[in-house]
């Protein structure tokens, strides 16, 4: 075995780790990449970019000539239709985007190694612990040594494992499927979201079903669902994604599935994202939005928040990026976990999505939610209304927990 240094080792190639590794590299830090995946693997995602995102991009300065711009969203609940426009706000762009995974990984990745940093594919790496304290990687039998480890391995796994930094079995997590299909309609410049799902037998699901227009004469479909409702461990998504599937065929034409489709977990959760010499970002720090299943914009910026608090002072970095992810997300997040429950119950989620689209004002705080625009910066309504609700959460959280729907 061989010792060989780094500033910055990350694990994960995806938006997250090419965020830190771009941050990092351009800042004069040396970088090493690993990701278990050949360069070019498709992601399992729904392809969606909120302004947010965008606004992450722009500044890594990720070129999004690639991507099919997005200048709003679409949401129905029942028979209500309401569409409205991304917000122009001071903090995010007015648009968003759809970018299938593979494209926009590789063009991240790209720019992490123009950056200069060493990116090894098809190799697994896991952290090196002395103590308390993450000292590197070993990767294919080799030991690699470096003053901070970042760990965007996506939904927790053994990394996490070894870490301690796996999902809180407490908290809700989020199931998904997606595929592709030929749509006369795929230059559309909204995202579609129907926030009132069913499964084959009516019952009411926890979560949506999206189309997402790719620009490329396809469209992304899929649906999504929050571990919180009853028999949850039931629900076939496959069955789901067909019911939805014959909803969205009139309105869209779309054509057959371009292929199988593929489901995925969604972390809403960790119980650590920190420790000596290592911090984790992204997915693999539950930082997904309990009310979309969105999180690529949260994995841009904690990766960049991390290599930048690195460069500034590499000792204090992982304390000190828990407390500003901390500042920033935490409360949000837990509204948003503290809602899944809510919306467990059939009858408090058919009134509440019927609810969120019924009028101007309550669609516009919707539109915040479900395109991450809103956090502990958040001015206005949106704002407002998210604060009260995480007081009352908060209050109705233990009662919500003991009659939780869930089987």
């Amino acid at each position: 075995m061989s010792n060989e240094s780094y500033d910055l080792i990350v694990i994960g190639a995806g938006p997250a780790g090419a965020a830190a590794a771009i941050a990092g590299a351009r800042g004069g830090a040396s970088v090493l990449v690993f990701d278990k995946a050949p360069y070019g693997r498709d992601k399992v995602c729904g392809d969606g970019l909120t302004p947010r995102a965008v606004g992450a991009l722009n500044e890594l300065k990720i070129d999004l000539e690639d991507a099919h711009r997005i200048d709003g969203l679409r949401m129905i609940a029942g028979k209500k239709t309401r569409e409205l426009a991304w917000p122009r706000t001071a903090r995010f762009p007015a648009h968003g985007a759809v970018w299938p995974r593979r494209r926009l990984d590789a063009a991240l990745i790209d720019a992490a190694t123009e950056a200069g940093a060493e990116v090894i594919w098809e190799t697994e790496a896991l952290p090196i612990i002395d103590g308390d304290r993450v000292t590197g990687v070993t990767a294919g039998g080799r030991d690699h040594r470096a003053d901070m480890v970042v760990v965007a391995a996506g939904a927790p796994g053994q990394v996490a494992r070894m870490l301690g930094a796996d999902r809180d079995k407490d908290e809700p997590f989020g199931i998904a499927i997606r595929t592709y299909a030929e749509t006369p309609r795929h230059a559309d410049r909204h995202l579609e979201a129907c926030l009132t799902l069913s499964d084959e037998h009516g019952t009411a699901v926890p979560g949506y079903g999206w189309m997402f227009p790719a620009g490329d004469g396809t469209v992304n479909i899929g649906v999504g669902a929050l571990s919180t409702m009853k028999n949850f461990k039931k629900l076939n998504l496959n069955n789901l994604l067909a019911s939805y599937r014959s909803l969205v065929e009139p309105t869209w034409n779309i054509g057959p599935n371009l292929e199988r489709p593929r489901a995925w977990r969604l972390p809403m959760s960790t119980q650590k994202r920190h420790g000596s010499g290592w911090v984790a970002i992204g997915d693999a720090a539950g930082l997904v939005n309990p009310m979309n299943g969105e999180g690529i914009d949260y994995g841009l910026e904690s990766g960049m928040l991390a290599a930048e608090l690195f460069l500034q002072d590499p000792a204090t970095a992982p304390a000190r990026y828990d407390t500003q992810i901390g500042l920033r997300f935490d409360s949000f997040l837990r509204t948003g976990r503290r809602f899944s429950f809510l919306i467990g119950h059939p009858l408090i989620l058919r009134t509440g999505l019927r609810l969120a689209v019924g009028t101007d004002a309550i669609a516009t705080i919707t539109l915040g939610v479900m395109g991450n625009l809103v956090d502990s910066d958040t001015p206005g309504a949106a704002g407002k209304v998210l604060t009260i609700a995480d007081k009352a959460l908060a209050v109705a959280d233990p009662v919500l927990r003991r009659t939780r729907a869930a089987s």
